[in-house]
């Protein structure tokens, strides 16, 4: 009789120990219902999406600006304020976001409080308005193909302040990036009359080069500072909050801009501005126009890589379109493609191609340590059990 109680009392251990390890395993079901299938390549069809309209909008947006000032626009405080005008397009986008939010959430995320948002909105706003107006400036006086290897110079400053601000290594791919790219616009600075068609003096040539290198070197510090923003205050990377730190900062960055329309003078010649235009009123409404709605289409590509990957990857992203604009710009306005902007071009797509590299390195480590990670975790549950 004890012989047979001991064996019961043995058997309901067991029993209670395999329903106590599976309860600690998650199911099949469970599994797939967090990992659906297709997640992976509905993620990679939004990254896909999101790259096209950046690089899309980003080289639609340039050339038409480029184009604004050849036929006949030269307001410098015009063309900076398309650059943030077009914020009313992204208002839809978050209202769809914030809605659908809204229906799954019982329970809204904490946010900062209000002042600290309106000094955020102010300080990126004001940060943005300078950055337009100084990649306009670059603009007006340089050619499309020397205006764009120029703000190649953006991922040498992306390194920089992501190593001061976002704590990012240096690495000899690194290293390598910074000096193929500086190299490459040093040779543009150094060699101002390869382009004969320009009709530019060297003293604006210089302003021109000063200004893009002064952009690209803003348009950096902008998204380190975003991303230290989402870090370190916001404490999310929403695309709903990635949304509103895009439309608010523009919003000022418009107001900016009408504010500096007024104080030069530039609004006086507007009208004259527009009844001289090369191509007739419509066109200049019209170039103004898809310039504003080029830049916002890039915009929400820029948003959407921030939100699915990182600041830093669409910084990279951005750059892509550099051997693509100075081709267009030879096609459509006839720019010089001479042999000082081909060893430049060469060099930046060597920096961009290093740069690049180091970040796929990375991220093949990052993947390795998380399947360590995982293993050890599956061991230490397998030894518990």
């Amino acid at each position: 009789m004890e012989n047979t109680t001991q064996e019961m009392e043995l058997q309901i251990r067991v029993e209670n120990k395999e329903l106590n390890s599976q309860s600690r395993m998650p199911s099949t079901a469970t599994t797939q219902q967090r990992l659906p299938p297709y997640k992976d390549y509905m993620w990679w069809f939004r990254v896909s999406l999101y790259i096209v309209s950046l690089l899309a909008g980003q080289s639609a947006a340039t050339l038409l600006g480029r184009l604004y000032y050849d036929k006949g626009g030269n307001s410098k405080w015009m063309a900076t304020f398309v650059q943030s005008a077009g914020f009313p397009v992204l208002l839809p986008i978050l209202l769809y976001v914030q809605l659908s939010k809204s229906s799954t959430n019982n329970s809204p995320p904490k946010h900062p409080s209000i002042s600290t948002f309106l000094l955020l909105f102010l300080f990126f706003g004001l940060l943005l308005a300078g950055d337009n107006l100084m990649y306009s400036y670059g603009l007006l006086y340089l050619p499309v193909s020397t205006y764009s290897l120029i703000c190649a110079t953006q991922l040498a400053f992306n390194a920089l302040f992501s190593f001061v601000l976002n704590s990012q290594k240096f690495t000899a791919y690194i290293f390598n990036s910074l000096v193929l790219l500086t190299v490459s616009a040093s040779l543009l600075a150094v060699h101002p009359d390869s382009d004969s068609t320009t009709k530019i003096s060297k003293g604006k040539y210089i302003i021109g080069f000063l200004c893009t290198v002064g952009a690209s070197a803003t348009y950096s510090l902008f998204l380190s500072l975003l991303e230290l923003t989402f870090k370190k205050v916001i404490k999310r990377e929403t695309f709903d909050a990635v949304l509103l730190m895009q439309i608010y900062p523009s919003f000022v960055a418009t107001c900016a801009c009408v504010v500096g329309l007024f104080a030069s003078g530039e609004w006086k010649t507007l009208p004259s501005e527009m009844k001289e235009y090369e191509k007739g009123r419509v066109s200049y409404v019209m170039t103004l126009f898809w310039t504003a709605v080029s830049w916002q289409i890039s915009s929400v590509g820029l948003l959407g890589l921030i939100s699915e990957v990182s600041s830093l990857f669409s910084n990279v992203i951005s750059t892509i379109s550099l051997p693509a604009i100075p081709i267009l710009a030879v096609i459509f306005f006839h720019d010089k493609m001479d042999g000082v902007k081909v060893i430049s071009l060469i060099l930046a797509i060597w920096g961009f191609l290093s740069y690049v590299y180091q970040h796929y390195l990375d991220d093949v480590t990052a993947k390795s340590r998380t399947s360590m990670s995982n293993e050890d975790a599956s061991g230490s549950f397998l030894g518990t059990s």
